[in-house]
């Protein structure tokens, strides 16, 4: 017995560290695995065998020792265990006996419980089919209801029945067939609608091309009533303001702004082209629909601008511009209000394309247009177009400038046109001052262009000092002001005063004045049509400065601005040039016709022996002839005039008197022709002397009157008649006496001065002593005057 105990202790001595391992595992529960794998790794699975039964051979042993140990406690435990046994049979019977107990109750509940179950599950497929059923017909409603909409064209309804149908419905209709049914269909009608509102938007196309022209003339006519609106007003402006210039009274006006929307004057229905670029939007083509749009316009647009062949510009001008503001003032309604269908840059690139060919169809032809008036009706619809399409912030400035290049182009066929007119009033003249018979007259033809001398209305009938061609002139000159500030205002320039005043100094200068000069050299005319041109010319003179007032107040120009001498027509010193001409030209022929009365070297006995008692008869028509022609001058020319004609006359008498003397024809006189052309210098004398103070030129002019015209004549007779002839010779005397004689005329006068004393019966003279006495002075005057050449 002691032996085994020995070996037993010795068996553990030698494999105490492995089995200690093992055992520490086993008690910790540990997984064996990997010490079995690597037993079988090395090659000793034997050593592991024979290790786990030393283990298990420890463990007997403990257990062996610990029922030692527990011995009695275990018996007791055994025991209360056979009374546990006991105890858990009766209670098996009992389970028993009330299992079959419950066995017998359950068996029926459990029918019914299937019973219930089945019915669930009926319950569950009839609520599942009734809810599939409620799908399917909502999506037959809806359906029902697309197809409603787009049998009433109400596409966008539709569309948004069938997004709804697409996002809520589609993918959860459990009927396979009725899904793949709306699946297919859906597509057709979106195809379908998308070429109805294309339909609709095409013919919605057509529609506004062939409104455009009402649109543009709807509108152009409401910029021309605003413009005659603002015209009326700056017209009761002007009137007020001359009133009160003129002292009739203070005046107040003031400026009425009537607000006026576009968009309801310009009534266009544009729903089909926001129903079509909703659809497109709504099916997600905008882009698509945006540049089909576009290219349509652009297409309309061309098509616009081109003009007719067959109709005269001037008859299709405002069918054309009319088209073209129609054209965009839908534009800009559709880059408004269409929500981005169209681009400010696609609208500028249109525009763009618009006026390089409507300037260039104008330029063409204004270059062919024949009528100042064509040329204005086109100007005035064109800046109408402007106002219009600025309103809409079209740039419409290169239109303006096709106008102002065409202004020299306007003016000339205005000149051209008002040239003719003149032409015919100068031809067509009477040369007869004006007879007015009522005051109406008077106000048409004097006072409307500021003709009157003074502000007291004369008796009528009233004798105007011009002629008819006056007021016909100045209402030409008005209709050309009228006319030139039509073309120029609305433009380019604002302010177009400088170019209005140009071209009135054109017309008045190269037209007026040149037709009037022409008559005047045309030869043709008599004394009395060429006091009647002077006096015409003066009065046109004066009436440049209504013309110059007018235009200023067309132009929109405060008259106080035009009334300062720098600021005065160049015309009005020209016609004062040519009025200056017409009494040259007035001078000559009365000077001519003077020359057919003044018949001295045949009228007069230069040699006669006996002394005449009276003048020449020739004279007596002389101042016939003077008499007349000054109170006619008197009656139509102003005090210079009428001055300049009667002193011009009256000295060419005196140069005819002393030409006289000179005539190679008159080869002597003697002293009775001396005193036969005294008796008619006193003649002239006295009836210089009367009408100078009669006409009232005496207070004017005082430094020269009409008897001091005649002093060259006068101062010849007296010499000739003079006791001491040689005291011409005498500086004094003659500076004093003779001093408008010339030498070489006197010497050779006096050479042809033969007294009776040198006759015949000279010697038999009672006046012998006197008259010899008188020529030594004679002769000595002759020799001295001979010593002196």
């Amino acid at each position: 017995m002691d032996a085994k105990p020995k070996r037993r202790t010795i068996t553990e001595n030698g494999d105490a560290g492995e089995d200690l391992v093992l055992t520490t595992l086993i008690g910790n529960g540990d997984d064996l695995g990997p010490v079995v794998r690597h037993a079988f790794e090395i090659g000793r699975p034997e050593a592991l065998l024979h290790q786990l039964k030393t283990v298990v051979k420890k463990k007997e042993v403990e257990i062996e020792e610990l029922c030692k140990t527990h011995y009695e406690e275990f018996i007791l435990a055994v025991d209360e265990l056979r009374g546990v046994l006991v105890d858990a049979e009766e209670l098996k019977g009992e389970l028993s006996t009330d299992n079959f107990k419950l066995q017998e109750v359950g068996s029926v509940l459990l029918i019914k419980l299937e019973e219930l179950l089945e019915s669930y599950a009926i319950k569950k497929n009839v609520t599942e089919a009734i809810k599939m059923s409620q799908i399917c017909v909502q999506v037959l409603d809806l359906c029902v209801e697309c197809n409603n909409h787009i049998s009433e064209g109400q596409f966008y309804p539709a569309l948004k029945t069938i997004d709804l149908i697409e996002k809520n419905y589609l993918w959860s209709i459990p009927l396979k067939a009725l899904r793949m049914v709306i699946e297919k269909r859906v597509p057709v009608i979106k195809l379908h609608i998308k070429k109805k509102v294309c339909s609709q938007f095409n013919e919605w196309l057509v529609h506004v091309r062939s409104s455009a022209k009402n649109i543009g003339q709807t509108a152009i006519g409401h910029a021309a009533s605003v413009r005659q609106r603002d015209e009326e007003m700056l017209e009761r402006q002007r009137k007020a303001e001359e009133q009160n210039v003129f002292g009739l009274g203070d005046f107040a006006y003031m400026l009425d702004v009537e607000e006026i929307d576009e968009d309801s004057v310009l009534k266009f229905d544009m729903t089909p082209l926001y129903r079509a670029y909703h659809i497109h939007t709504c099916l997600g083509i905008q882009e698509q629909f945006r540049e089909y749009y576009y290219k349509n316009r652009v297409l309309q647009l061309s098509s616009d601008l081109q003009i007719s062949s067959t109709q005269p510009f001037v008859e299709s001008y405002q069918t054309f511009l009319a088209q073209i503001a129609g054209y965009f003032i839908v534009e800009d309604r559709v880059l408004r209000t269409a929500g981005g269908l169209l681009s400010a840059d696609q609208v500028e690139t249109m525009w763009e394309i618009a006026m390089t060919k409507m300037t260039s169809v104008l330029e063409e032809q204004f270059s062919h247009m024949g009528s100042a008036t064509h040329l204005l009706l086109v100007k005035d619809y064109l800046t109408l177009l402007g106002s219009t399409l600025r309103q809409y912030g079209y740039e419409v400035r290169p239109l303006l400038e096709v106008l102002d290049r065409s202004r020299d182009k306007y003016h000339e066929l205005l000149l051209q046109e008002c040239q003719q007119q003149i032409v015919n009033i100068l031809a067509n003249d009477t040369y007869e001052q004006m007879l007015m018979k009522k005051d109406t007259d008077y106000e048409n033809n004097v006072l409307s262009f500021n003709l009157q001398t003074t502000d007291i209305m004369p008796a009528f009938p009233f004798i105007a000092s011009f002629s008819s061609m006056v007021p016909n002139a100045c209402r030409i000159v008005r209709s050309f002001i009228k006319g030139s500030v039509d073309f120029l205002s609305h433009g380019v320039h604002s302010n177009f005063y400088e170019l209005v005043k140009k071209y009135l100094d054109k017309l008045l200068i190269d037209v007026l004045n040149e037709a009037i000069l022409n008559t005047i050299s045309s030869g043709t005319i008599g004394v009395s049509q060429a006091m009647q041109i002077a006096a015409n010319i003066s009065v046109l003179e004066r009436a440049c400065d209504f013309f110059l007032r007018h235009a200023a107040q067309l132009c929109g120009i405060p008259v106080r601005s035009v009334e300062r001498p720098q600021a005065s027509l160049t015309a009005k010193v020209v016609l004062e040039t040519s009025r200056d001409e017409a009494y040259f030209s007035l001078l000559n022929l009365v000077n001519t016709k003077l020359d057919e009365f003044m018949t001295l070297t045949e009228s007069i006995n230069w040699t006669s022996e006996e002394m005449a008692q009276n003048g020449n008869e020739s004279m007596s028509e002389v101042i016939f002839y003077l008499d007349t022609l000054l109170s006619t001058a008197q009656q139509i020319l102003p005090e210079e005039a009428l001055y300049k004609v009667g002193s011009g006359a009256l000295d060419h008498i005196s140069n005819s008197i002393v030409a006289a003397f000179l005539s190679d024809s008159v080869k002597r006189f003697n002293a009775n022709a001396v005193m036969v052309i005294n008796n008619d210098l006193k003649m002239l004398e006295s009836f210089a002397d009367e009408r100078f103070h009669s006409t009232k030129l005496s207070e004017k002019f005082k430094e020269c009157s009409f008897r001091d015209c005649l002093i060259e004549a006068r101062q010849l007779i007296n010499l000739l008649l003079s006791s001491q002839p040689e005291t011409f010779m005498n500086p004094v005397i003659r500076e004093k006496n003779y001093n408008a004689l010339d030498y070489k005329k006197v010497a050779c006068i006096c050479e042809k001065f033969k007294d009776s004393s040198d006759g015949i019966f000279g010697s038999l003279s009672s006046r012998h002593t006197k008259q010899s006495t008188r020529k030594k002075s004679m002769d000595m005057l002759k020799k001295r005057l001979k010593d002196f050449n």
